[in-house]
């Protein structure tokens, strides 16, 4: 299958670039810079330059694809054009300049998928997008069949399903993977990695409250193969879940970094979190314990490589 990447250089892209092309696929990745199409050719990918800011580019690459798989996202105001950025900055009130760039690069996030379903559209072709577990409710194991929920800390991007689900009745296989809110492994630069550099500026390593609040995990070489298989078999409107571990308590990762650091691990109040991890202390506070039991029958699929803890607990997460 012909198969278009967006995301293709990242952290999870690389891994799913390997995966796709040892099934016997070919592969073509979006990339924005110089460093990214070096990075696909080395893999053995065609490169496709363009960002998600320009839909003609994505809908021509998609158009000429058997298959897409979407995993680009904005996640640093840097990512954005300046002009664009400039007039969220200066749009309002600098209170508001948060929520602003958080609807600034949701709404990219829909037009990026909305002009890649475009010219799949009647086609049958496959559509997969990623979106995380942590748009789901709190403190009960979420399912695959379960609707995302507004007061999640990852409600905001999660929304997009919307969009997923109206493609779907449009005649494209569009699918959705949810993927954990720690997806690690050599060169992880995601949630964990921001805590761990937390407690190096701080001299401890923090949970909140008691710290049984829990987290599902997977490892990004797990979820290449899911993503694969979401593109071969998905069917259209499903939603499948990329977890590994369905809930692991927050204050067993504070422990690993903090042994691994010999920084001592300690509770944080909510306000006392809010100022140490700032925009990721919600994440941090959520009891988001996830399955992937459906998941695992419906396409045939089991994780296999090391959990988060034990992966965790190795020189490369704490290179400086």
């Amino acid at each position: 299958m012909r198969v278009f990447v967006t995301g293709a250089s990242g952290f999870i892209g690389q891994a799913v670039v390997k995966e796709l092309i040892g099934a016997g696929h070919q592969v073509t990745g979006l990339a924005r810079s110089k460093n990214a199409a070096q990075k696909l050719a080395k893999l053995g990918a065609n490169v496709h330059a363009g960002s998600l800011y320009e839909p003609d580019t994505l809908g021509a690459a998609a158009a000429a694809a058997e298959g897409v798989i979407h995993l680009a996202f904005i996640h640093s105001p840097r990512d954005i054009p300046l002009g664009r950025r400039l007039r969220l900055i200066l749009g309002g009130s600098p209170s508001g300049i948060v929520s602003r760039f958080g609807a600034a690069i949701t709404a990219a996030d829909r037009h990026a998928i909305d002009a890649l379903a475009g010219p799949l559209q009647g086609s049958g072709r496959p559509l997969v997008t990623v979106f995380g577990t942590m748009g789901m409710a709190e403190a009960h194991t979420a399912t695959e069949d379960q609707e995302p929920d507004p007061r999640s800390p990852g409600w905001m991007r999660s929304q997009a399903e919307a969009s997923v689900k109206a493609w779907a009745e449009r005649g494209v296989r569009a699918t959705v993977v949810r993927l954990a809110p720690s997806v690690h492994g050599d060169g992880d630069h995601g949630l964990v990695p921001s805590f761990i550099a937390a407690a190096r500026k701080h001299n401890s390593a923090g949970y909140v409250g008691d710290g049984e609040n829990r987290w599902s995990a997977i490892h990004r070489l797990d979820a290449a193969v899911l993503l694969r298989l979401a593109l071969e078999n998905g069917r259209a409107g499903a939603r499948y879940h990329g977890v590994a571990e369905e809930g692991i308590p927050f204050h067993q990762i504070a422990e690993v970094i903090g042994r691994r650091l010999k920084l001592p691990t300690v509770s944080l109040t909510p306000p006392e979190a809010a100022r140490r991890f700032k925009w990721l202390a919600p994440f941090a506070a959520y009891d988001n314990p996830v399955s992937s039991q459906l998941t695992q029958e419906r396409l045939g699929w089991h994780p296999t490589h090391p959990g988060l803890l034990a992966d965790l607990d190795r020189e490369a997460y704490f290179r400086t």
